[in-house]
Parts: C-alpha cells; structure tokens; sequence
C-alpha cells in the first residue's frame, strides 16, 4: 500500500546516497543528529562516544564535535538504563523502597539505604539506636573505600594504567568480602531499614574489621609507588579537566570535585547526620581542580576513612539495633540455616503456633506496612560523588506519594562540558573518568 499523505518522508529523507570509487556511500540524518550538526563549521565532525564504549565509564553517550583532535563542543546522552526506581518506590511501602533504592548508585548502595532510611525516621519522629546509627556510619565507611577503589581502577583502565585497574579491584574485593560478612550480602544489602537495621552485626565483626584496616594500611603506599609518582600517570592528569571553584558553585557540583577546587565542603562536617561530629577525621582539600588533585583527594579520602572506621569499631556499644516500637520495627527474627538466610525457626514457631496476635500483626506489618504522617522533608548525606539527597513526601499512608532524589552524579555529570571542551579527545576520558559518576545514579 503505497502512502499518499503530504507530510509521507521522501526515500532519502534519512539516507542520501552518492556513488564513490569505493561504492555507494549512505549520509544518514534524522534522530537527534540534527541538533549538533553545525553547518558554519562544516570541517568539524561529531563522534559518538558510548553509550557502548569501553571508556565512558558506564552507559554514558557522549556527543564531541572535533575539529581535528581538539573538542569543540561536548554533551552528553543520558537515559540508558531507565531503571524507573523513583516512581517504583512510590507503588511499594516505606520498608520494601529500601530494596529499590540500593539499587541506584550501585557502588554506593548503604548511602541511598541510610539517607533514604534518615529521611523516613525523620518524618516519623524517631531515631535509631545508638548501636544501629554506630553501624551505619561503619558501614557507609567501608562503602566509601569500595566507591573511591572502583573509581580509581576504572580510571586507570581508562587511562592504559592496567595494574592500576587490578590492584583496585583486588583490594575493593576485600571491602566486599567484609561487606558480605557484616550485611549478607556483597552489593544491594538491603540492611539499613527505617528505625534500624536489618539484624545485628555477626559474632567476630570486631576481629574482621581490624584486619581490613591493617590490610588496607599495608595496601595502600602501593598506589603512590603505582601512581601518584608515575611520570606518565602525572602527565595525563595534570591540568587536565580543569574546573575551578565558581565554576563548580554554579554548575552545582560536589563532593570531590568541589574539595579538589578548595572548598572544604563535607555534610559530615558542616551539617552531621549519624553522630559524625563525634568523629575525628580531616576533610581533605586541594586547590589545583584538575584530574590529578581529584585522584590524589580519593586516595586521601580513603586514608580518612579507615580513621573513621577504626573510631566506629571502639564506640559500638551493646544494645538494640532496632526501635521498640513494633508498628515500625520490622518483624524480622533473621538467622542462617539451611536454606540460606531468613526467620529462625523460633520466631516462626511463635508466630504461627502460639500467638495469633503475633501473625497478624506480623501479616499486616509485611503485607499492608506501617503508616507515616502527612509532610514532607529533605535529607542530605555526603555520598563517594557529593551530596546525595532525598525528598520525600508523605500523605499519612504506608507509602510514599513522591520520592525525589538529588543524585550527585547526575548534577556532577553537568561539569563534562566544561571540562572537556578545548582539550583533547582522550583528555575527555580523563575529564570523565575524575567526575566518577555512576549511571545507575543518573537514570534513576
């Protein structure tokens, strides 16, 4: 059937052809390709980069023009991974969102459980233990050195610096097997719930954690002999994404991006969440805002950490690591048996055989989950990247109406562009590779 309307594209519309020595050549237009095609400049070309491409630090499409090997103009392409979890939440309740939300920035799940488990405490009027609110800021610690690894490796893979990638992730192996000991899982814990957390700590956590500590102090200087001095290391790095201080406040960036600019903005110091002004750590800073200062700023940061660490170990005290209040509190008898990690057989026992109060409360409080008064509210915490924020609305329900999250890499991947444009392309690696930020973030 042959189609008759006026506005029907003609058969070149997409894709003109000329005949070459070489064959027929196709020139394909359309899509959004329009939009970067600059017809003043017709001696520049534009390259996509991604969104499948070993060096776009995950699937981030990066449009360049270039003239010659220098970027003219940059954007990037964002929506690859459309994971939908913001409005997921809002079809689950209040307990279940902490499943998804783990899920968003991938290498930084205990920092979206906690910010968005301090966000529901919050418009619950409750806080939780000590001994639980001492274990989220352990394990948010240990989840900022798995963070700063993985960038620091993928950068060096990016770079050509292999060894750097290896070393990386052999140490974020041991972030991960210490993660799987405390929580149960090595990614997507689920363990900080609203009011708490999940269980206690294992027997034997003390022991575990001082040995990564001392691990981690062997394992390090290896990255300055590695890296920091390396002459090739240095070169492409140095002066290379350069994005100075009012740069980074206007564009909204934060996290080390801003630190390495000289403004020692860390939420754990200036607006602390989880007891951190208990804790004696430094906010490392630099003034260079280049590549180089943001990859020495991670390994700094890193440094800082195990302090924390090492405070955190000391001020764990005994006690609860859940609210008492049962119409919050997760009903969760959990143990390991046989068929790997759920209720233990006496919670179950009571539950189904003795109390029928128990079931139901039980039933109503998995199936229906609890009630949050009507409002709204706003929680900040300090994240690997920035400042990582979550807004949630209430309407008195037992879920969500809106849940909004202020991802730092999806404001942070803003300062590409300014970065990049002017340098070279593999400067443009570099440049994204300092930014750190994670797709899974960005598309939420």
């Amino acid at each position: 059937m042959t189609d008759i309307r006026d506005d029907a594209p003609t058969p070149d519309a997409y894709a003109s052809e000329r005949e070459t020595t070489e064959g027929t050549v196709y020139t394909v237009t359309g899509g959004d390709w329009d939009t970067f095609l600059d017809e003043e400049h017709d001696d520049r070309i534009v390259i996509n980069m991604g969104p499948q491409h070993p060096s776009t630090h995950g699937v981030l499409r990066l449009v360049l023009e270039l003239e010659g090997e220098t970027v003219q103009q940059a954007r990037s392409v964002i929506g690859y991974l459309h994971t939908g979890i913001e409005k997921n939440c809002e079809y689950r309740t209040w307990t279940q969102g902490v499943t998804f939300v783990t899920r968003m920035d991938y290498l930084a799940p205990i920092f979206n459980e906690t910010a968005y488990c301090l966000a529901v405490e919050k418009l619950l009027g409750i806080e939780a233990p000590r001994r639980a609110t001492v274990a989220r800021v352990l394990l948010m610690e240990l989840t900022r050195i798995g963070s700063h690894l993985v960038c620091l490796a993928t950068g060096g893979m990016e770079l050509g610096a292999l060894t750097g990638m290896t070393a990386g992730f052999r140490e974020r192996e041991e972030v991960l097997h210490l993660l799987e000991f405390l929580t149960g899982l090595r990614m997507n814990h689920a363990f900080v719930r609203p009011g708490g957390l999940a269980q206690d700590l294992p027997d034997g956590w003390e022991q575990k954690v001082a040995e990564f500590v001392a691990l981690m102090r062997t394992r390090l200087p290896d990255y300055d002999k590695l890296l920091t001095g390396q002459p090739i290391w240095r070169q492409r790095l140095e002066k290379v994404g350069y994005l100075p201080l009012d740069g980074c406040l206007a564009l909204g960036a934060t996290g080390p991006i801003l630190r390495a600019a000289g403004l020692p903005w860390d939420l754990r110091k200036v607006e602390p969440y989880c007891g951190y002004e208990e804790y004696d750590f430094e906010v490392p800073t630099a003034t260079e805002a280049d590549c180089y200062a943001r990859y020495r700023l991670r390994v700094a940061e890193i440094h800082e950490s195990l302090k924390i660490i090492e405070q955190a170990a000391q001020k764990m005290e005994p006690g609860p690591v859940m609210v008492e209040d049962r119409k919050v509190a997760w009903p969760a008898q959990l143990s390991i048996g046989s068929d790997g990690m759920g209720n233990s057989l006496e919670h179950v026992r009571k539950i189904m055989g003795q109390s029928m109060e128990s079931l139901i409360h039980h039933f109503k409080l998995v199936t229906e989950g609890f009630s949050v008064p009507a409002g709204q509210v706003y929680v900040p915490i300090e994240s690997p990247r920035g400042e990582l924020g979550y807004h949630l609305v209430s309407d008195g329900g037992t879920r969500p109406v809106r849940v909004h999250v202020r991802d730092p890499s999806f404001v942070n991947l803003q300062t590409m562009p300014a970065m990049s444009e002017g340098g070279m392309v593999a400067d443009v690696i570099a440049a994204v590779a300092s930014i750190d930020p994670v797709m899974g973030g960005v598309d939420r």
